[in-house]
């Protein structure tokens, strides 16, 4: 009888062989940065975020997913909608998977691969070739299970190997939380953008409509001697200056929406509709908690991924060192074989085969010792990623930290500039109606007034693009 437990327990002690890792102990690299965020010369402490701190229960740049963070429901559709359609995070789920699938793969190594087998042979034996001087046909069955060319990792190659493709793995499955964060913020950039000109545009276009009354009632005057030339022409340059910028800002709109479709990665289901944030707004989502600096190591899923691939890298330096070592390899079978297929299973028709081979490398070229070098330095590259990942990070928390310091008093600066243009246009206008002030003075006026309603937007736009980058460079969520 043929006793498939034998040949189960030579395998069960095989798998739990235990190998001893030949990988570097990892440890992680020191942050290259600063303890704490600089502070600006506001008075604001961009390194606590004491100043802009959060109310109890009120949305914040940091652990906050995106539902709650945008609350403008078009913006939700649409980001909805890119993290279904957008084809670069389409790449990187499938990226993800690529991984997992190449990770299940170098995990196979590490237990016996079993075949099951039943063959048949017949072969004629010439007659010259056997004693009775007559040709023969021989009949052969076998049938059994067996293990090929497996590995007894006693010097770890092959749990190294495995460990580099978990934390390739989990690196890409990091990567593409990276790239949802980022499209989230992207996503929410054009839109805001698209707004911002749509309501610059919506500026021009009324600046260009008043000034083309101006411009008709100028040539009435004109016409009857009233108005010189120099204002009829003064009254035009103005008028074809605001039908320019509205012309320009209606294009600069259609390709922000064009990228906002891009990015969704299908058409809007309706226009864009809405307005930018307000100062409320915007400072709610820049509120942000204390200890950001250390936090971000373990929010940013970009710096996680960073230290999963320098983990990736300390593995395979394991596998390098333990090919200088010999590799033990066992290949077994156990059947049953007999002339008949009738009796292939009688007693006594039982076969096996143990064939173990230890292979110890002695001349290589130098292979091996090239392979542990190449590495070692790919470690260190990893580690190099690893540090400037963490710098770049820490820049872009700074800026977007900066922004937010900066910008909310330069729009407040701004405001008063536009402010203070259209009240100077209302008195240059009666000084000119009273004829104490010139057209020239009037119409100088109007321009910086148009200039400062256009900037003021522009600042205001910034305003909600560094909010919107704070939550990006903090790591925010997506769901």
């Amino acid at each position: 009888m043929i006793k498939p437990r034998l040949l189960g327990a030579a395998l069960l002690g095989a798998s739990l062989l235990s190998a001893c890792s030949m990988a570097p102990t990892y440890e992680r690299p020191a942050a290259p940065v600063a303890a704490a965020y600089a502070a600006h010369p506001s008075g604001v402490a961009a390194n606590t975020g004491a100043a802009i701190q959060p109310a109890p229960g009120q949305k914040n740049a940091v652990d906050t997913g995106w539902r709650d963070y945008f609350s403008d429901p078009h913006v939700q559709q649409l980001i909805a909608a890119a993290l279904d359609n957008n084809r670069d995070l389409r790449t990187a789920v499938l990226r993800m998977e690529e991984a997992r699938a190449l990770y299940d793969v170098q995990s196979a190594d590490r237990l016996p691969t079993l075949n099951g087998s039943l063959a048949a042979a017949k072969t004629k034996t010439p007659a010259f070739l056997t004693p009775s001087g007559q040709s023969t046909i021989g009949k052969r069955y076998d049938v059994g299970v067996s293990v090929s060319s497996f590995e007894l990792d006693f010097f770890g190659r092959v749990k190294s190997l495995n460990d580099a493709a978990l934390a390739s793995y989990l690196a890409t499955d990091e990567a593409r939380l990276a790239a949802q964060i980022a499209l989230v913020a992207q996503v929410a950039q054009a839109y805001y953008t698209e707004r911002a000109y749509a309501e610059q545009q919506a500026l021009a276009e009324q600046t260009y409509q008043a000034r083309a009354r101006t411009y008709s009632l100028t040539q009435q005057r004109a016409a009857v001697g009233a108005s010189s030339r120099l204002d009829l022409r003064s009254d035009e340059t103005l008028m074809q200056t605001a039908r320019a910028a509205a012309l320009n800002l209606a294009r600069q709109r259609a390709q922000a929406e064009n990228a906002l479709t891009l990015l969704v990665g299908q058409a809007p289901g309706a226009p864009a509709a809405g307005a930018m944030p307000d100062d409320a707004a915007i400072d709610a989502m820049s509120a942000v908690p204390a200890g950001l600096p250390s936090d971000l190591l373990t929010r940013r899923p970009d710096i996680r991924a960073a230290e999963l691939r320098l983990k990736a890298a300390n593995a395979n330096i394991g596998a390098a060192r333990a090919a200088f070592f010999p590799r033990i390899s066992l290949t077994a079978a156990l059947g049953s074989s007999s002339p008949s297929l009738h009796g292939l299973f009688d007693s006594g028709s039982g076969s096996w085969s143990f064939a173990p081979q230890l292979v110890q490398p002695i001349f290589d070229a130098g292979r091996n010792r090239a392979n542990l070098t190449l590495s070692e330095v790919r470690k260190h590259i990893a580690v190099a990623d690893y540090e400037k990942t963490i710098q770049t990070a820490f820049r872009e928390v700074a800026d977007a930290l900066a922004a937010r310091d900066y910008l909310g008093e330069q729009e407040a600066a701004q405001r008063a500039v536009q402010e203070a243009q259209a009240d100077r246009l209302k008195l240059l206008q009666l000084r000119f109606d009273n004829g104490v002030a010139s057209s020239l003075d009037v119409l100088d006026a109007q321009r910086e007034l148009f200039s400062a309603q256009q900037t003021l937007v522009q600042v205001r736009l910034l305003r909600t693009t560094s909010a919107i980058d704070l939550y990006r460079s903090l790591g925010g969520g997506v769901r």
